[in-house]
């Protein structure tokens, strides 16, 4: 009898052991693949307000039709920290080293009219691509997560829903892209303002806040040490914008297309409680 006592005992510890009561923090440290299912829009360039010569007939704007945008997956360390306000309820940060992309171009912009005769840019020349050789974002999100399942079971999965800001620095065009512009796009704008000289050409994505839906579980091994995995998916989109400036740095035109990445990322970590 007394052993089966001391069993049942040592059998409730190591329950215990494993539970995430309130107050528990568990953080860990591990790797996200980021899978973007990306599509978007045709390219739109709006000619700026400057005076065009008339030979050229540039409209206000054109959208070229069979242009788009696209990205790839990329891999990153991620840092997540979680806070039990009860057994089953926890918010979690989300934050890591922001992963970098590329962006690659499809199809060709070109001017209607006899602007079109004289200069086009080809956005999937394989000598230009990708477009922007590197563009990091930066997604630090905040989750509500409920976990399933006994506080002391080994193994909780848990659903989530959050928010995140996702914003890009650090764009860095191709040199071939940016000649190419020059080249192509860039003379036919600068010659139909009487914009004499050499344009320069920048890129640029806009921010925004969007929802974050987690789903995944946690699996503890000892009383601090545990596993956790855990998908999530961001309806993310972005304003992608290549900005074609004079050579006295008056904006001649903005070619732009609305990029939905809506990733999917995995997450695969080692956590610890305290």
């Amino acid at each position: 009898m007394k052993k089966i006592i001391i069993a049942a005992l040592a059998a409730g510890i190591s329950l215990s052991a494993h539970a995430q009561h309130a107050g528990d923090n568990v953080v860990s440290l591990g790797w996200f693949h980021v899978m973007p299912q990306d599509s978007s829009t045709p390219l739109t360039t709006t000619v700026a307000p400057t005076p065009i010569n008339t030979p050229l007939r540039l409209p206000n704007s054109f959208t070229s039709e069979g242009t788009s945008l696209s990205t790839n997956n990329a891999d990153t360390a991620g840092l997540v920290i979680s806070h039990f306000f009860t057994t089953h309820f926890a918010v979690t940060s989300v934050a890591g080293i922001p992963p970098t992309f590329k962006i690659y171009g499809h199809g060709t912009i070109k001017p209607p009219g006899p602007a079109g005769a004289l200069g086009t840019q080809d956005l999937g020349d394989p000598a230009a691509n990708p477009i922007v050789k590197s563009v990091r974002q930066w997604s630090p999100a905040v989750i509500f997560q409920y976990y399933f399942g006994a506080p002391e079971a080994k193994f909780r999965p848990f659903l989530g829903i959050g928010v995140s800001y996702n914003w890009f620095s650090d764009i860095q065009l191709n040199n071939n892209f940016v000649t190419s512009t020059q080249e192509n796009l860039g003379a036919v704008l600068a010659a139909g303002a009487g914009k004499p000289g050499k344009t320069t050409v920048e890129g640029k994505a806009s921010s925004s806040w969007q929802p974050v839906f987690n789903a995944g579980a946690m699996y503890s091994i000892t009383d601090h040490w545990g596993l956790t995995f855990s998908v999530t998916y961001i309806p993310l989109k972005t304003t992608s914008s290549v900005i074609i400036k004079a050579a006295d740095g008056t904006e001649l035109g903005v070619s732009k297309a609305e990029l939905k990445a809506d990733p999917i990322i995995t997450y695969l970590a080692v956590a610890y409680k305290f």
